[in-house]
């Protein structure tokens, strides 16, 4: 395990005011070690994880800059996002993230701060005396290593979104912050689960669509042990794709056998593949010669979900919540 130390300014905390979380502060993240003398004064979050993550952290005004974004911030956070810098929609460059002198460094994926980091390498950054912060739902039981979004090694659930959480709180000297969000999501995530398994659901199975590098291409669907997987298993629904990978590609002559009951699609804000327009899925699905002939298409049992639920963040909890209330009004309809 590599260890990093970094002092921070004290500068950080205001004048006299007293520290609910002891320092110095070390924190095992995604295979680092990292010590903190002192709350970071900012920060720059690569991904749209990190940065809605602190937002509900009520840290908004350490923010930097942003970069990654998959759909629209929250519309709870949207004036507070207003006033951070946007460095990239899509993967930033390495000079633009150091550039604004963060006193930290988060991340999504370790595909962009990660041992071949699109972004640049955790050592680049420490190198530089910056910390990094991987969200641990990417490198908790995966292996990024192995297929191109990572392997699930098994399944996840939301204790990685809350520990993630929690360790940013801690690492800005706010813990209490993060165990009033904690406590929040986990009431919400409880009842929408007693919701649906309340239904008795059986024979119910589902398909998550994410995007398609192209539309004549196999698309990328959710594999068994992600968030998507979660939320099936939590509500008994069955997933199509029995596959450990992250967002496998699968075809649709295999989909279609498999014959979903429901088919989930991703709303993306993001326009990086033709398939990230849900006006694009929906037509595809509409008439696609072997697509059309689901009946989960035909019957119009067809979903459309924020994307961003679709991954391990603070939104997970609302597509549960949102399966939850759809199998409600299927079963209420039966």
């Amino acid at each position: 395990m590599n260890r990093f130390s970094f002092g921070l300014a004290l500068s950080a905390l205001s004048a006299g005011a007293a520290m609910a979380q002891d320092f110095p502060l070390t924190i095992e993240n995604c295979g680092h070690e990292i010590t903190f003398e002192a709350p970071p004064a900012s920060v720059v979050s690569i991904g749209q994880a990190t940065s809605e993550a602190l937002y509900f952290l009520g840290l908004g005004d350490k923010l930097a800059g942003t970069a990654v974004w998959f759909t629209d911030v929250l519309p709870q956070f949207a004036e507070v996002n207003a006033k951070v810098e946007r460095l990239a929609d899509n993967t930033p460059s390495f000079e633009a993230v150091v550039n604004k002198h963060p006193g930290l460094v988060t991340s999504q994926y370790e595909w962009y701060v990660g041992p071949k980091g699109s972004v640049g390498t955790r050592e680049q950054f420490h190198d530089l005396s910056v910390p990094t912060y991987i969200w641990p739902a990417d490198c908790v039981g995966k292996d990024n290593s192995v297929g191109v979004d990572g392997t699930r090694e098994e399944l996840i659930s939301t204790e990685v979104i809350y520990r993630g959480l929690i360790e940013l709180s801690q690492i800005f000297g706010v813990p209490e912050k993060g165990q009033t969000a904690v406590a929040e999501l986990k009431t919400r995530e409880v009842a929408a689960i007693d919701r649906a398994k309340a239904l008795g659901l059986q024979d119910t199975s589902a398909l998550f669509w994410f995007s398609s590098a192209k539309m004549d291409a196999d698309p990328y669907v959710a594999g068994e042990k992600g968030a998507p997987g979660f939320m099936m298993k939590q509500l008994g629904i069955e997933n199509v794709v029995q596959s450990s990978e992250e967002w496998p590609t699968v075809g649709w002559e295999t989909i279609a056998k498999a014959d979903p009951t429901y088919i989930v699609l991703a709303d993306l804000q993001r326009r990086k593949f033709p398939a990230d327009a849900i006006e694009v899925k929906q037509e595809f699905l509409q008439t696609d010669p072997v697509a059309s002939h689901m009946d989960a298409v035909k019957a119009g049992r067809v979903i459309v979900l924020d994307a961003h639920a679709m991954d391990s963040t603070i939104r997970t909890i609302s597509g549960l919540e949102l399966l939850a209330n759809i199998m409600e009004q299927q079963a209420a309809t039966q």
